[in-house]
This record gives C-alpha cells, sequence and structure tokens, in this order.
C-alpha cells in the first residue's frame, strides 16, 4: 500500500471512528429523545443514562479522531500520482463534507444537554 493509500484509508477510519464517537456522546440524551418521537418507548430507555459518566470519554475520542482526520484530509499531500484517491477532487471534497458532518453531530451531542430542558 503506498502512502496515499493509507493517507485516504487512514482518514476514512477516522471519520468513522469520530462519528461513532460523536454519537457514543449523545446517546445517553439525544437517543431517548429520538426514539420516544418516533413512538419506541418503554422502561428500557432508562438504562441507556448508564452511559452517561463515560459522556466525556466519547467526547474525547471524538475529538482525537477528528483532529486525526483533520490531519490526514487537510495537510498538504507531499507526493500524490494521477489516479489515485488523493488526485481525485471528488475523493478530497468528499472526506471534507463528511468531516464537517461529524463536526456538526459532535457539536450537536455536545451542546443538546443544555437545550433538553426545552424540549421535555
Amino acid at each position: 500500500m503506498r502512502d496515499s493509500e493509507a493517507n485516504e484509508s487512514g482518514a476514512a477510519g477516522a471519520l468513522a471512528a469520530g462519528g461513532l464517537a460523536a454519537l457514543l456522546t449523545g446517546a445517553c440524551c439525544v437517543a431517548p429523545l429520538i426514539l420516544v418521537s418516533v413512538g419506541l418507548g418503554g422502561a428500557w430507555l432508562a438504562s441507556l443514562q448508564r452511559l452517561e459518566p463515560y459522556r466525556p470519554l466519547f467526547a474525547g475520542a471524538a475529538l482525537l479522531a477528528l483532529a486525526f482526520a483533520w490531519r490526514r484530509i487537510y495537510r498538504p499531500q507531499a507526493e500524490c500520482m494521477p489516479g489515485e484517491a488523493c488526485a481525485v477532487p471528488r475523493v478530497k471534497r468528499g472526506h471534507r463534507l463528511a468531516l464537517w458532518a461529524v463536526a456538526a453531530v459532535l457539536v450537536a451531542m455536545l451542546g443538546f444537554p443544555y437545550v433538553a430542558p426545552f424540549f421535555y
């Protein structure tokens, strides 16, 4: 595997890890509201509150993964041959769009506990 291929797969992996961690950041708070909104409810929703103590860990993992992905995506490529993923503008644009989408999800999940009282 060449450096640029490893760079692209590393960026995609970091984005996936950041997205998962961002979703887990709000699992204790946002997931019950969404599930109740679509009609899925029950006593088992209270078990999601057990994830609350791990929220800072998930947020830290998401921030680290996003920082790693940002470094991989926005760092200038030393050598990028034609036909490689790093040379295709559509791929680069997709990775950048995904990075900012995951960052927006993380911000929403981090800020939700502060605006949650307006929804309940």
